[in-house]
């Protein structure tokens, strides 16, 4: 069952998947695909043609324009950005010039933070509170500032990563092991 809040608005069309939530003043566009047991907080509007995965948790006060696709497990903290043209201007149509911006699986954005569009999230990355994204972020990356930079590596629970001097890392809260190789961590099975 989907829930949707009386302010909510879903238009025709729209695809909402079971166990979802669309809550106060919230808009889903006729062509956006929403997974299963997503959460879209107040005030949030997701554009046409936007596809967002399963369990994925979109914070208040948050726009998902034409262009993004989100993959299972993202979540979006309160108020971040995202763009979809790069030059934009009210008097120019530039509709025809979207750039496609991905979320890969299990990656966090922090409150306030803004995508520039364009770019490739990487998975299980952590960008935070407030960062300005305008590259692509390699998978579990950690990165922060204005423009953001990489500050560490995130394992795939939000644990920052502490790398010996072979390049191996364990997450505290799991089993998982990472190796740190080439200036890319990846999971170790």
């Amino acid at each position: 069952m989907v829930y949707l809040h009386p302010s909510a608005h879903l238009d025709e069309g729209a695809t909402v998947g079971e166990g979802s939530k669309i809550w106060h003043g919230s808009h889903v566009m006729g062509t956006a695909v929403i997974g299963n047991n997503c959460i879209l907080g107040q005030n949030v509007f997701v554009g046409n043609k936007v596809t967002i995965g399963n369990n994925v948790k979109i914070q208040n006060n948050i726009n998902v324009y034409e262009g993004v696709t989100i993959e299972d497990d993202v979540f979006l903290g309160p108020s971040m950005t995202f763009t979809n043209v790069i030059n934009p201007r009210s008097i120019v149509e530039r509709k025809d010039e979207f750039k496609e911006t991905i979320i890969q699986q299990g990656a966090s954005i922090g409150a306030n933070a803004c995508i520039v569009c364009g770019t490739k999230i990487g998975m299980y990355s952590f960008i935070g509170a407030g960062a300005i994204v305008t590259k692509d972020v390699l998978p579990f990356e950690l990165v922060v500032g204005n423009p953001a930079k990489p500050i560490g590596w995130m394992s795939r629970k939000g644990i920052r990563l502490l790398f010996d001097n072979l390049g191996k890392a364990s997450c505290p809260d799991s089993d998982d092991v990472y190796l740190h190789k080439n200036g890319k961590v990846e999971l170790v099975e």
